[in-house]
Protein backbone atom coordinates (compact mmCIF):
# COMPACT_ATOMS: atom_id res chain seq x y z
CA UNK A 1 0.00 0.00 0.00
CA UNK A 2 0.90 3.20 -0.64
CA UNK A 3 0.30 6.70 0.76
CA UNK A 4 0.06 9.78 -1.49
CA UNK A 5 -1.29 13.02 -1.72
CA UNK A 6 -4.44 13.39 -3.67
CA UNK A 7 -4.30 14.48 -7.12
CA UNK A 8 -7.28 15.42 -10.22
CA UNK A 9 -7.45 11.46 -11.24
CA UNK A 10 -7.90 10.21 -7.84
CA UNK A 11 -11.30 12.42 -7.44
CA UNK A 12 -13.71 9.92 -9.24
CA UNK A 13 -12.71 7.05 -6.59
CA UNK A 14 -13.05 9.41 -3.94
CA UNK A 15 -16.57 10.22 -4.68
CA UNK A 16 -17.66 7.05 -5.30
CA UNK A 17 -16.03 5.32 -1.52
CA UNK A 18 -17.76 8.93 -0.44
CA UNK A 19 -20.89 8.58 -1.96
CA UNK A 20 -21.19 4.81 -0.50
CA UNK A 21 -20.55 5.94 2.43
CA UNK A 22 -23.56 8.76 2.54
CA UNK A 23 -25.77 6.45 1.29
CA UNK A 24 -25.33 3.12 3.80
CA UNK A 25 -23.24 4.88 6.80
CA UNK A 26 -23.16 7.31 9.72
CA UNK A 27 -19.83 8.49 9.35
CA UNK A 28 -21.26 11.44 7.46
CA UNK A 29 -24.36 13.24 8.26
CA UNK A 30 -25.27 14.02 4.34
CA UNK A 31 -28.01 12.31 3.18
CA UNK A 32 -27.16 12.96 -0.58
CA UNK A 33 -24.04 12.25 -1.62
CA UNK A 34 -22.29 15.56 -3.24
CA UNK A 35 -21.50 15.56 -6.65
CA UNK A 36 -18.23 14.97 -8.19
CA UNK A 37 -17.77 18.44 -8.85
CA UNK A 38 -17.97 19.56 -5.33
CA UNK A 39 -15.61 16.74 -3.74
CA UNK A 40 -13.29 18.61 -6.30
CA UNK A 41 -13.99 21.94 -4.40
CA UNK A 42 -13.79 20.34 -1.33
CA UNK A 43 -10.25 18.59 -2.19
CA UNK A 44 -9.11 21.97 -3.62
CA UNK A 45 -10.39 24.15 -0.56
CA UNK A 46 -7.63 21.83 1.60
CA UNK A 47 -4.88 21.68 -0.43
CA UNK A 48 -4.98 25.89 -0.43
CA UNK A 49 -4.73 25.94 2.83
CA UNK A 50 -1.86 23.62 2.95
CA UNK A 51 -3.63 21.10 4.96
CA UNK A 52 -3.07 17.24 3.67
CA UNK A 53 -5.13 14.94 1.45
CA UNK A 54 -3.92 11.72 1.46
CA UNK A 55 -4.81 8.41 -0.93
CA UNK A 56 -4.31 4.94 -0.06
CA UNK A 57 -3.33 2.90 -3.16
CA UNK A 58 -2.21 -0.40 -4.11
CA UNK A 59 -2.27 -1.84 -7.12
CA UNK A 60 -3.18 1.39 -8.97
CA UNK A 61 -6.48 0.97 -6.55
CA UNK A 62 -7.51 4.03 -4.30
CA UNK A 63 -8.13 1.85 -1.15
CA UNK A 64 -9.20 5.16 1.01
CA UNK A 65 -8.41 8.77 1.85
CA UNK A 66 -8.05 11.17 4.35
CA UNK A 67 -8.08 14.62 5.20
CA UNK A 68 -7.62 17.35 7.76
CA UNK A 69 -9.68 20.39 7.78
CA UNK A 70 -9.87 23.16 10.02
CA UNK A 71 -11.56 22.14 13.04
CA UNK A 72 -13.57 25.19 13.08
CA UNK A 73 -13.15 28.48 10.96
CA UNK A 74 -12.72 31.67 13.96
CA UNK A 75 -8.96 32.13 14.63
CA UNK A 76 -8.46 30.97 18.01
CA UNK A 77 -8.94 27.30 16.67
CA UNK A 78 -6.02 28.22 14.09
CA UNK A 79 -3.69 25.20 15.35
CA UNK A 80 -6.57 22.37 15.71
CA UNK A 81 -7.42 20.53 12.66
CA UNK A 82 -10.59 17.86 12.41
CA UNK A 83 -8.97 14.29 10.02
CA UNK A 84 -11.85 12.85 8.29
CA UNK A 85 -10.87 9.00 7.07
CA UNK A 86 -13.09 6.87 4.74
CA UNK A 87 -12.34 3.14 3.28
CA UNK A 88 -13.36 1.12 0.78
CA UNK A 89 -16.52 -0.55 0.79
CA UNK A 90 -15.26 -4.57 1.98
CA UNK A 91 -11.50 -2.62 2.51
CA UNK A 92 -11.99 -2.05 6.36
CA UNK A 93 -10.03 -3.54 8.81
CA UNK A 94 -7.31 -4.27 6.84
CA UNK A 95 -4.93 -1.03 8.21
CA UNK A 96 -5.76 1.36 5.34
CA UNK A 97 -7.66 3.82 8.08
CA UNK A 98 -5.09 3.24 10.59
CA UNK A 99 -2.08 3.95 7.68
CA UNK A 100 -4.01 7.49 6.57
CA UNK A 101 -4.86 8.33 10.20
CA UNK A 102 -1.08 8.12 11.39
CA UNK A 103 0.42 9.61 8.24
CA UNK A 104 -2.08 12.32 8.97
CA UNK A 105 -1.01 13.08 12.54
CA UNK A 106 2.71 12.42 11.63
CA UNK A 107 2.19 15.42 8.72
CA UNK A 108 0.20 17.96 10.92
CA UNK A 109 2.99 17.39 14.06
CA UNK A 110 5.28 18.92 11.59
CA UNK A 111 3.17 21.83 10.84
CA UNK A 112 2.90 22.40 14.26
CA UNK A 113 -0.38 22.38 14.91
CA UNK A 114 -0.90 21.24 18.32
CA UNK A 115 -4.50 19.41 18.34
CA UNK A 116 -6.60 16.88 16.37
CA UNK A 117 -10.07 16.29 16.53
CA UNK A 118 -12.55 13.56 15.40
CA UNK A 119 -15.99 14.04 15.08
CA UNK A 120 -17.52 10.68 14.76
CA UNK A 121 -21.11 9.83 13.27
CA UNK A 122 -22.41 7.52 15.76
CA UNK A 123 -21.27 6.50 18.92
CA UNK A 124 -21.77 2.90 18.17
CA UNK A 125 -19.39 3.36 15.55
CA UNK A 126 -16.84 0.38 17.29
CA UNK A 127 -14.58 0.97 13.99
CA UNK A 128 -13.83 4.40 14.37
CA UNK A 129 -13.89 4.55 17.86
CA UNK A 130 -11.22 2.02 17.70
CA UNK A 131 -8.89 3.08 15.26
CA UNK A 132 -8.94 6.52 16.73
CA UNK A 133 -8.12 5.14 20.27
CA UNK A 134 -5.29 3.26 18.55
CA UNK A 135 -3.62 6.14 18.13
CA UNK A 136 -3.64 8.32 21.05
CA UNK A 137 -7.47 9.61 20.29
CA UNK A 138 -9.19 9.65 23.79
CA UNK A 139 -12.93 10.43 23.82
CA UNK A 140 -13.93 14.22 25.52
CA UNK A 141 -17.36 13.60 24.62
CA UNK A 142 -20.68 12.86 22.97
CA UNK A 143 -23.07 15.21 21.52
CA UNK A 144 -27.00 12.91 22.12
CA UNK A 145 -29.01 12.85 19.02
CA UNK A 146 -27.06 15.64 16.64
CA UNK A 147 -27.84 13.86 13.30
CA UNK A 148 -31.73 12.08 11.97
CA UNK A 149 -30.72 9.77 9.64
CA UNK A 150 -32.03 6.69 8.15
CA UNK A 151 -34.94 7.42 10.25
CA UNK A 152 -33.36 7.76 13.57
CA UNK A 153 -31.42 9.98 15.83
CA UNK A 154 -28.14 9.34 15.67
CA UNK A 155 -24.89 10.39 18.43
CA UNK A 156 -21.62 12.58 17.62
CA UNK A 157 -18.58 11.28 19.72
CA UNK A 158 -15.66 13.62 20.03
CA UNK A 159 -12.13 12.01 20.64
CA UNK A 160 -9.20 14.13 20.87
CA UNK A 161 -5.24 13.85 20.94
CA UNK A 162 -2.40 16.23 20.83
CA UNK A 163 -0.40 16.89 18.22
CA UNK A 164 3.40 17.38 18.92
CA UNK A 165 3.93 19.50 22.28
CA UNK A 166 0.31 19.75 22.42
CA UNK A 167 -0.71 22.65 25.25
CA UNK A 168 2.83 22.03 26.41
CA UNK A 169 4.15 25.36 24.94
CA UNK A 170 2.91 28.15 22.91
CA UNK A 171 2.93 27.92 19.26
Amino acid sequence: MILRPAAAPDLSAIHAIYSHHVLHGLASFEEVPPALEEIGRRHADIIAMDLPYLVAEEAGVVLGYGYCSLYRSRSAYRYTLEDSIYVRQGMQGKGTGKALLGELIRICERLDYRQMVAVIGDSANAASIGLHASLGFLRVGTLRSTGFKFGRWVDSMLMQRPLGEGDGGIP
